[in-house]
Order: structure tokens, then sequence, then C-alpha cells
């Protein structure tokens, strides 16, 4: 049998962000001039998101004197940002991400009706902290999981991990077909986010946000509920260009993102031949594209000739939650997998994109709780 994925779940810190307000945070801060705060509001505008999910709760609270996630304070007084070191911006990663991790595991599980002892592989993926042992130890005491499970780490490949995550733990159920897989994609990009009129931060700070997806993958027959997605096959391409304009990298103050304007023209003018050479003429009936950003989807979409309501998956999820790198395209997924308007043997071509410029591509089919 092929591997498929059993269930998603999801989960996002209880703080949540009207865009609209963290915009004009970020435009009241000290030392901008005219340009940055016309850049911050045209950046946060044009974002086509409306609310994003943070584990910093001082920027969802107006009030001086909130305390910091952890014990570090992102914000101080008369509401200015701060600039914590990577270490302590680590520190509260280390703090609250299993514990996210977690309720997406437990989501997943429940979902897919699992008990944690069927588990036998643990595959996490992260590209906003470090910490050992890590989130995939974690995942193993806070689920209940066997000490024996086989733990993988993927780390700091950037937002188009999460779909290699899945082609491993496709490939392990071919080489062990028992073998019952949980992966979990967990971030908290905004702990990476800095004041600063450079119009890459800029752009950083008005798409990213945090959040947890987990999914149950396995071949074997008769684990969990029926149906689910089919992981048919998958690709990786390399664009000719592109090694510079996305660029993740860890600095005194944080992890520091270089996200160019060039980077949706790179992916409008390769994404044609990349996803024909991995498609073969295949026509999907549905989309799951990694909403990287509002352009990168405008792009997709015309570099692909698709209709409009192609994307919509993609740009509901960007709507809602933000860019919350690796984790997006997984509730993507889930979308789908519970959009009743997807039939049945549906196919779905899922897109991601991380630095390099690399596209990651996947091919799944839907299959219903009675096939």
């Amino acid at each position: 049998m092929a591997a498929r994925i059993v269930s998603i779940g999801t989960a996002v810190p209880s703080a949540a962000v009207e865009q609209t307000r963290i915009r004009d945070f970020f435009a009241a801060q000290p030392g901008l001039d005219r340009l940055a705060r016309r850049l911050i509001g045209a950046s946060f505008d044009s974002a086509a998101i409306d609310r994003r999910h943070t584990v910093l709760t001082q920027l969802a609270d107006a009030a001086d004197g909130v305390p910091g996630p952890a014990g570090v304070d992102f914000v101080g007084a008369d509401r200015v940002l701060l600039s914590p070191t990577t270490g302590a911006r680590n520190d509260v990663y280390a703090a609250l991400a299993p514990g996210l991790s977690a309720e997406a595991g437990r989501a997943a599980l429940q979902e897919a009706e699992v008990e944690a002892s069927a588990i036998t592989h643990v595959v996490t993926v992260s590209c906003t902290g470090f910490f050992a042992p890590g989130p995939d130890y974690r995942l193993v005491r806070d689920l209940g999981l066997s000490p024996a499970v086989e733990r993988y780490n993927i780390g700091f490949m950037g937002c188009a991990a999460a779909l290699p995550a899945l082609r491993l733990a496709s490939r392990i159920t071919v080489a062990q077909p028992d073998a019952v897989v949980l992966v979990v994609c967990t971030e908290l990009c905004t702990l990476h986010i800095t004041g600063s009129s450079d119009s890459q931060q800029i752009v950083a700070s008005s798409v990213f946000a945090d959040g947890s997806a987990a999914a149950v993958v396995t071949a074997r027959d008769g684990v969990g509920r029926a149906g689910g997605l089919e992981l048919e096959r998958f690709a990786t391409t390399l664009t000719t260009e592109g090694e510079s304009d996305m660029v993740w990298t860890i600095g005194d103050r944080g992890f520091e993102m270089v996200l160019s304007a060039e980077v949706p023209r790179i992916i409008g003018r390769e994404i044609r031949g990349a996803v024909d050479g991995f498609l073969s003429g295949q026509a999907p009936d549905a989309w799951a594209v990694h909403p990287g950003g509002r352009s990168i989807l405008d792009r997709v979409e015309t570099g692909l000739d698709l209709a409009p309501e192609a994307m919509q998956p993609s740009r509901d999820v960007l709507s809602a939650y933000g860019n919350m790198s690796s984790a997006t395209i997984l509730f993507i997924l889930r979308s789908l997998l519970h959009d009743a308007g997807v039939a049945d043997g549906a196919a779905i071509a899922a897109l991601a994109f991380g630095p390099g410029l690399t596209v990651e591509s996947a091919l799944v089919t839907k299959r219903g709780a009675g096939a």
C-alpha cells in the first residue's frame, strides 16, 4: 500500500494580533524616517493577512508592563520594541516550542484514532530554534511514546521543509511497512522579528507568524481511520538563481532573514519548468501552495495559468494565520483533506519554497473513508 497521511493536527499560540494593529506598532517605533514608515504601511497592508498568532504576548497586549514569554522582554516601556540576544530568543523557543508541538501531535493522533503506543518513528522540523535533547526527544516524553521510537530532525531548511519530512516518512514506510510515523513541524518565527528600516526586515515582520502542524503517516493496513492523503511522489528543484535572495542565518540578535524583492519574480519565471517536469502532463484537481507572501501566490497563479480559485486554500490560510514557515503547507493540506468540495480520488499538487531557492513538490491523492 502507498503511504498516506491519515490525519493532520494543528496548534497555534493563544495570542493573536490583528494585522492593522501590529502594523501600527511597527510604524510607531522610534528612529524611523518617513520612507520607512511608508514601507511598513505598504508591506503590512499588501500582505493579504488579517491576523497572526505569536508567542510574543507583549505584541498582542497594548499595555506596558506585560511580562514577556519565558521571562524575556521583547517590548519595553512606551511600547518600544527591544532586541534580545539570540541566546535569550532561543531560550524562549526551548521553553515554548515543545508544548506547541505536543498540542499539534495530540490533535493528529486523536483525529487519526491512533494510540501513542503505535508510533514507531518521529520526524521533527524547525528552522527557528535549537536545543538538545530537542523537540523530537520531548515529543516522546510529552506524548507518552515508546522510548524505542526512532527519531529524526530536519533542521534549518526553511519554509519548504515539511515536504522533505513527508518524503522521509514515506521512505520509512517503504523500508518498514509496519511503520507509523509522526511528522511535526513547529516554527516560532516571531521570536526573530526585529525593528528596522531595512526593506527586507520590514517584509519579514509583515508576514511571519507562529504555529505547529503534525501528520500521522503510515502504509500499514488497518491503522487509524480510513482514507486520508496518499503520498504518490515527490520532487526537488533548485532554481538557476536566487541563492542570495532567500537566506536564513544566525545573528547576534536573532536569526536574520534575507528576502529580496527578486524572490517572487524568480519563482514566477521558473515555476513552470519545475512543475511541468514534476507533473509530467498530469493536471491536478487542487493545489496546496506555500504562501510565502501574497506576491508569491500571485506569481505561481500567473506562471502556471491557474484559475484564481486554485490558490484560494493557500490565500485563506495566509489570511487567517500568516506565514508559519514549514508548518504552513500542512495547514493547507488539512483544509483540503476536510474540504467536501475536494472529491475522493482528487489529485492535489503541493508546492513549497525554501532558501536557495528550492522548490519542493509533492503529489497526493485524496481518499475518502470508504476507500
